[in-house]
């Protein structure tokens, strides 16, 4: 578990490490010592403090052990029941406090046990944190960085209007509805090959390879903002039929879709 301000400087970093040997109890406990100095330096010393808890999986299942050596009831797969309640108490750990300048953040890790995304430990995370960041094998091995899982990832927070522009909800679900499709699509050719694809389809299969190229990658030092990325958005949006793009309203299209922007000049 890491607590910092600055990703350059180690010397401003607290760690905290639960090695393999030592008892079940301290993994329970490490999380909770962490959250204690973070909060200490945001609403004491007005640190901007953020907690990278890695791995979640590995408490969950220590949670497990001393739960069953309890004899408890068990819940699902073997977990105790309150579970939600015990993860809730942690990432709810989180935020600011009226009258302090500091802040707590944290990224929560943990690894999917195989790769289910129902299994308990995120399912129960996602579904306190309201959303989750997902990263895929296959697009790791496109060389693609981050390579985050598009349509495993999820957010149930929606910004303010004065944190973002009017085109955002709709430009995102436009984007997902097309990046769906195109995979299903991709899917498809590698079945039936290239040959046997319609000319909308071969326009969707460049739209996910470009929507993974441009969209998704980014430089690891790279500070792209939001209206970056909705511009990028836009742009891969002319790859595919004006008759495709139905979740977007014509003004918005007629607004903010570089084709339709140079038709009005």
């Amino acid at each position: 578990i890491f607590l910092y301000r600055d990703l350059t400087f180690l010397h401003r970093s607290v760690l905290f490490i639960n090695k393999a040997d030592d008892p079940v109890i301290e993994r329970i406990l490490l999380p909770r010592m962490a959250l204690t100095v973070a909060e200490y330096l945001a609403f004491t010393h007005d640190m901007h403090v953020l907690v990278i808890l890695t791995d979640m999986t590995n408490y969950a299942n220590a949670l497990r052990e001393v739960s069953a050596a309890r004899k408890e009831i068990p819940g699902r797969r073997g977990y105790p029941g309150y579970m939600y309640t015990d993860l809730a108490g942690l990432y709810e750990r989180a935020g600011c406090v009226a009258g302090s300048k500091g802040s707590v953040t944290q990224i929560p890790i943990l690894t999917m046990p195989d790769d289910d995304k129902t299994h308990p430990i995120p399912d129960l995370t996602g579904y306190i944190t309201e959303g989750q960041i997902a990263f895929s094998r296959e697009l790791h091995q496109k060389g693609i960085y981050p390579p985050v899982d598009v349509l495993a990832s999820l957010s149930r927070l929606k910004a303010s209007e004065k944190a973002t522009r009017d085109d955002h909800s709709a430009l995102a679900n436009q984007l997902f509805a097309a990046y769906a499709k195109g995979k299903e699509i991709r899917e498809l050719a590698q079945i039936l090959g290239e040959a046997s694809l319609s000319q909308s389809d071969k326009q969707y299969l460049e739209f996910v390879t470009e929507f993974e190229k441009r969209f998704v990658t980014q430089a690891a030092s790279e500070n792209r903002t939001i209206i970056d990325t909705l511009t990028i958005g836009w742009k891969l949006l002319e790859l595919l039929p004006r008759t495709e793009l139905k979740r977007v309203k014509p003004d918005l299209i007629a607004k903010y879709l570089p084709s339709a922007q140079e038709a009005k000049k």
